[in-house]
This record gives C-alpha cells, structure tokens and sequence, in this order.
C-alpha cells in the first residue's frame, strides 16, 4: 500500500494564519501524516498559509515528502523536492508533486487560468513544463514503472494537465474542495479526486499486468449516471443566466457552467470509450471515516487538545 496526500490539507482557510489553534492542528496534521505512513504530499495553496519555514521545521526529519515540481523562491531555486520515488508491491513509482502556478498579470483577476495567490517570496512556475520535464527525468533516468501526480491545482489545470501529461499514469487533484467523485481517464492519464478533508480516503486499487492504457473496471456505468447528473445541473444554471441581470453574478454563472461544460465533454470521453478487458485496471473507492472506524486512543487525544469535544472544529 502507497499512502499520499494531493495538499491542501493543513489550514481549512487562507485567513487561518493568525489562529493559534488553526497552527497547532496544522503540526499535528503533519506530524500524523508521518507517523501514519504516508510517503508524500504536494504543497498547495491552503499549505502555504504559515509561508514554507514552517512546513520545513515540522516535517525535518520526518518520513514524508513535501513535493512541488513549480515552487520556486525570488532567485529561481526551488523551495521542494520535485518528486520521490519509492517501491509499493515489487513495482517501482514515481510521485510529483505540483502547486498552483502564480498569476498571469495578462489574465483578468478571477479567470479560469488555474493560478493562485502565493504567499510572499514564493512564485509557481507554470505547472504543465514542470511536470512534463520532471516525468521524462522519471521515466527515462530513474526507469520508474509507475507515475503519480499529486496536482494541488484547481480543476481546470489538473484537467489540462492530465490530457497532455505523457507518461503519467494518474493525477490525484486537490484544491477546490470538490469532494468525493469518479476517476475520469483523459488521454492516457487517469484523473482521480481525492478524499475530502480526512472524512473520506481515496482507495485505489491497480493491476498492472501488461503495459495497455490503465482502464476503470466500471467507468462506464458511472460516466453515464454521472453525465446525466451534470446535464441537469448545466440546464438548471443555463436558465439561471438567461434570466440574471447583475453582470458579476453572470460572470459567476458563466464560470460555473464552463466547469459544467468541461466537465461532462470529459465524462461524455469516458462513457465512449472501450478499454480492454484484460491488462492493466484500477478501481476507485472511498473509505467513509465515521463513527464505525474506531479511533486510536492516543492520536484523539492529541486532536481533543487542539479542538477539545463540542468545539466547532472538532
């Protein structure tokens, strides 16, 4: 088993940096994501709220890697390690880590560009070279078998950058919140959400026997139901613009059914296409963390002192 975290995980908000409680439950997250095993995590927006001093001094010596292939300083060096490569299951895989690319000064404010405020000092390189330059170094120096991307990016990046992404097997995305879905292939790559905010884990289970494109072993059904659901929803926000008149809500509305858009043209690739019945597969599952998952006695006592019971974090 390979435990990894696509980011985003440490601060609930951007304006989280001055609680004091929101930096201990920031540590402790860290130091659990440790102990627990994971072996690497991309630095995302909701990260760097307490700047990249911080996530160094609490990960030194810690067993996990903070990834990002794009994060640089003002002198152009980068802050993290690109990538890890690590052996799960006798097969030898390459992790890279990716982080919102910095804003476009020639892209209005609040476009669809996939950048991100970065905090001061910390700029992000556009996000598909970085990739693309550190999968060839992957496949072609280390000889790694299997590609991971985990791409704490907004959707629309993450989507672009699995149609293009050579040589990437999957591309766990974080940084919209958007909760639990479906794996969604694009290209020859596999985009995957996430868990949402440790009330889920993302399991992913993978065969690869052969070397044919990865294929989902019920994609199908599911691209189906699921393009049906976001039909409706485009119908539903296509009546709400007709009939809106404030220019920044209609600018809202029309972000939201591009997403809309994009996202059923890529399920509507999904439901199309006819994979191989044998080969490599893969089959995504959520693990629900509620009351039935018991908790260890020690690490809820630690989480009770950061947000004691009845608190509203807890």
């Amino acid at each position: 088993m390979l435990a990894l975290d696509a980011g985003n995980a440490l601060f609930k908000g951007l304006a989280d940096g001055q609680d004091p409680t929101a930096k201990l439950r920031a540590g402790l997250l860290l130091e659990q994501l440790g102990a627990q095993g994971y072996t690497a995590m991309a630095v995302g927006q909701r990260d760097l709220v307490l700047g990249v001093d911080f996530l160094k001094k609490k990960t030194k010596g810690s067993k996990l890697k903070l990834l990002s292939a794009n994060l640089v300083d003002a002198k152009g060096q980068h802050l993290f390690p690109a990538s890890v490569v690590t052996t799960a299951g006798g097969l030898k895989v390459g992790i890279v880590g990716v982080s919102p690319a910095s804003p476009d000064p020639k892209v209005p404010a609040g476009g669809t560009d996939g950048s991100a405020l970065l905090p001061e000092g910390v700029q992000g390189q556009p996000v598909q070279p970085a990739v693309a330059a550190e999968v060839k170094r992957l496949r072609e120096k280390e000889q790694v078998q299997l590609v991971v991307v985990l791409a704490a990016v907004p959707y629309v990046e993450a989507v672009r950058l699995a149609q293009g992404a050579d040589g990437v097997d999957f591309v766990v995305q974080s940084h919209d919140g958007r909760g639990v879905g479906m794996a969604q292939r694009q290209g020859v790559s596999t985009l995957v959400p996430p868990g949402e905010r440790g009330r889920q884990v993302a399991k992913l289970e993978v065969s690869v026997e052969g070397t044919s494109p990865f294929t989902d072993l019920s994609e199908s059904n599911r691209a189906r139901e699921s393009q049906r659901l976001v039909e409706a929803n485009i119908a539903r926000v296509s009546e709400r613009l007709k009939a809106e008149k404030n220019e920044d809500t209609r600018r809202s509305l029309q972000e939201t059914l591009a997403s809309f858009e994009a996202r059923r043209d890529a399920l509507a690739r999904t439901a199309a296409a006819s994979g191989p019945t044998g080969g490599r597969t893969y089959l995504l599952s959520y693990v629900q963390l509620g009351a039935d998952v018991a908790s260890d006695p020690g690490v809820q006592q630690q989480v009770e002192r950061v947000e004691p019971p009845g608190s509203a974090g807890h």
